[in-house]
């Protein structure tokens, strides 16, 4: 074929203008490509999820039951606190890493004393029979949040600490694995439950009413960063111009507190060393080490009241009070933990319900059977020591409760002369949470009878311990209440 020049010209330009064409629809093309994804996260992000899922679900579908739970609940929800040679870990008694969780959960007596007098176990292996009587399965459950706070407060807080409860579908997960025998292997629930990422909600916080004769103190809220604990003192005066007697404590927390504290200072403390009124006073800094400063003022505290419940309301014994002298102040310690990934906000209200002189019958005393005289060799496990204290006046003793530090992994009370002679009168396996025991009524010491302590530690280390204020000391303290 004989082409002329226009033709040529003609060709060339026909071909050019494909050429363009093509490019063009190829550029779109990968244009278009690199938009489906975004078009489908604005207009199909439930089915880019469902995908995840999908294929999430997929990933979990060859493995046990129990793998599944350990992989996606304890691993992700848990551990963080659950873990070997953690303050959490310890005072729990619970492991919850891969190596050895599931025999950590079954069959076994819970720390707590109060689930385990309640015949708890962690988790039974007697199928259905075993979920009423599932200590787990109390403090994960927090759909169950008024039930766990109202009828059971001695039990703790509910798991994991902060809002982040575990999901409905996680849970409805691990009831399934309960209900079924708590099995080690196989598959006894779909994985397609975890899919449910709806969780409890937990009730408004709501301010505590302010006493009509009374003091009420209120903790701003502050803010607890992920993953992280956060402990503050703040020094506050009552600004009482009279001496005042107080009988009642009410106290309303947010959610996700470890604690909640009261404390006074003693007479060993100088006025000019008080902190500052009114002022966050942090345990830890940024970087995660203790404050000196507030470590300095914690040797000069006596106890008066906290608990770790989001609400308790406390009355002493009728005609008990204690007499707080007039121009007083209380050093008040707020405790949070934020296992999640979000801030929470914590706040606090405390109420100090007063009555008149003449309704006094019996003012209260603050007990302090401190053995300052601790040793345990390094490398020693079950190190036992024992601390007598003897009364020398009549004490009807209506409140006591221990401390320890983290190597501490028994604490035993025994009466010693009278009636209530060698009665094992308190214990506790729990050094940071330990329980307050009541005496309705009072145990009764005469002089001469007393108190004997019998505190357990483990010292793994290769350095001795001793008694001292920081957490890498020992201490051997019985703190209570009598008149």
């Amino acid at each position: 074929m004989i082409l002329d020049h226009q033709s040529v010209i003609l060709k060339v330009e026909l071909t050019s203008k494909i050429i363009f064409i093509k490019m063009n629809v190829i550029s779109t093309m990968k244009k278009l490509l690199f938009l489906i994804p975004i078009f489908f996260l604005l207009i199909g992000g439930c089915d880019i999820e469902g995908l995840r899922n999908e294929n999430l679900n997929g990933a979990l579908a060859e493995l046990s039951t129990y793998e599944v739970i350990q992989r996606e609940i304890w691993d992700q929800s848990c551990i963080g606190c659950h873990i070997a040679q953690t303050s959490y870990g310890n005072q729990s008694g619970l492991i919850l890493t891969a190596d050895v969780s599931y025999n950590q959960l079954i069959n076994r007596v819970p720390t707590n004393i109060n689930a385990a007098a309640d015949g708890l176990l962690l988790v039974g292996d007697r199928g259905y029979a075993s979920l009423p009587k599932s200590f787990l399965w109390e403090k994960i459950n927090a759909n169950n949040f008024d039930h766990f706070y109202q009828d059971h407060p001695e039990y703790g807080a509910i798991m994991p600490l902060g809002d982040n409860f575990l999901t409905n579908g996680e849970l409805e997960f691990i009831r399934q694995w309960i209900e079924a025998g708590a099995p080690e292997s196989g598959q006894v629930a779909s994985v397609e439950l975890l899919a449910n990422k709806t969780r409890y909600t937990p009730p408004p916080f709501e301010a505590l009413s302010v006493p009509e004769n009374g003091y009420q103190f209120h903790i701003e809220p502050f803010t607890i960063k992920p993953g992280m604990d956060r402990e503050i003192f703040i020094y506050e005066k009552l600004n009482n111009s009279e001496p005042i007697y107080i009988n009642r404590v009410e106290i309303a927390m947010q959610s996700g507190s470890h604690h909640f504290l009261i404390y006074q200072f003693n007479d060993r403390l100088f006025d000019i060393l008080y902190p500052p009124e009114g002022v966050i006073r942090d345990v830890y800094n940024e970087s995660g080490n203790y404050v000196e400063s507030v470590l300095f003022h914690l040797q000069y505290h006596d106890f008066v009241t906290g608990t770790q419940w989001p609400k308790m309301d406390y009355h002493y014994p009728k005609g008990v009070a204690f007499k707080i002298p007039a121009d007083f102040g209380f050093d008040l310690n707020s405790h949070y933990v934020n296992s999640g990934t979000e801030d929470i906000v914590g706040e606090v209200y405390a109420n100090l319900y007063t009555i008149p002189e003449n309704e006094v019958v019996h003012v209260a005393k603050l007990l302090d059977v401190n053995n300052d005289e601790i040793y345990i060799p390094a490398n020693t496990l079950q190190h036992k020591v024992v601390y007598e204290f003897i009364a020398e006046e009549v004490m009807n003793v209506f409140q006591l409760f221990s401390h320890a530090h983290s190597n501490m992994t028994e604490f035993r009370v025994y009466a010693t002369g009278g009636e209530n002679d060698e009665e094992l009168i308190y214990i506790t396996y729990d050094w940071e949470h330990p329980p307050i025991k009541e005496f309705n009524p009072p145990l009764l010491l005469e002089p001469g009878h007393g108190f004997r302590l019998e505190t357990t530690y483990d010292n793994p280390s290769s350095k001795s311990l001793q008694f001292g204020l920081r957490s890498t000391d020992e201490m051997m303290i019985l703190f209570g209440a009598y008149y």
